[in-house]
């Protein structure tokens, strides 16, 4: 049976924070407020718990969840080979509503599903969210949802649509966002936004030279391989009006 627990006092959200990391520890699955939308979340190594994340919003190993992290410092223990340009962004939308595609640490024990050797990764802001993600590490966080349906800005929203497949709803009230992320890509020679969101393109480009999705890379730039993007960033599942101009985890990869 699910339970729901109120977590937007961090003098009272400890019951909740303790029942969410015990959920996670048992392979469960657990919805959490993050600074877009709502999330889902598991243990992103358990690959039992990350395919019942992917059956509880009904889609498949080709739309892998992105993983949410506690601290920026966890980025060099989870990707490789990442740019100059994308650490500087990092630096810049983190915490917030900025996800990253990294190629995985390829020693990693775990399965996402289909991500050709990357990982989509976000650090959320916010505070409920932080405080369980420092307790259990990285999670696979995907928007709460059902595939096709409208991304959760609140608990009930998630729990209309996810029911007894989630142990654990954290309760933190409105999503303050009601955006979901804005993910670029930086597995190829330049970086790209794949998902227009929270983070504007022109914000990112006072940080660092990054590619709008329809832009065309300069004429002496590497070319830029196919399939490397995971999935669920490139076919974001949150409708456009939840997710600005184009995630739990999301967000989508909330990821969000």
């Amino acid at each position: 049976m699910s339970s729901v627990h109120p977590v937007t006092d961090p003098n009272t959200w400890g019951a909740g924070i303790d029942e969410a990391v015990n959920a996670i520890s048992r392979g469960g699955l657990v919805v959490l407020p993050t600074d877009t939308v709502y999330g889902i979340g598991a243990d992103a190594f358990d690959a039992e718990a990350v395919s019942a994340l992917l059956a509880a919003k009904g889609r498949g190993r080709h739309m892998p969840p992105p993983v949410l992290v506690p601290d920026a410092r966890t980025l060099d223990g989870l990707a490789t080979d990442v740019p100059d340009d994308a650490r500087r962004l990092v630096e810049a939308f983190w915490p917030g509503g900025f996800t990253i595609i990294l190629r995985a640490q390829p020693s990693l024990a775990w399965d996402l599903g289909e991500t050709h050797g990357t990982v989509a990764l976000r650090m959320p802001d916010h505070p409920a969210a932080l405080a369980l993600l420092r307790r259990t590490g990285p999670l696979a966080v995907s928007s709460a949802n059902a595939t096709g349906r409208p991304a959760a800005l609140h608990v009930d929203d998630a729990r209309e649509q996810l029911g007894s497949a989630v142990g654990v709803y954290l309760d933190g009230g409105t999503a303050p966002g009601g955006v979901a992320s804005t993910i670029v890509d930086a597995t190829s020679g330049a970086l790209r936004v794949v998902r227009q969101g929270a983070v504007t393109l022109e914000q990112l480009r006072e940080v660092a030279p990054v590619l709008g999705p329809d832009d065309e890379p300069a004429a002496d730039a590497a070319p830029e391989p196919q399939e490397t993007v995971p999935a669920e960033a490139a076919v974001p599942d949150a409708p456009a009006e939840t997710r600005g101009s184009g995630d739990a985890g999301e967000p989508e990869a909330n990821g969000g």
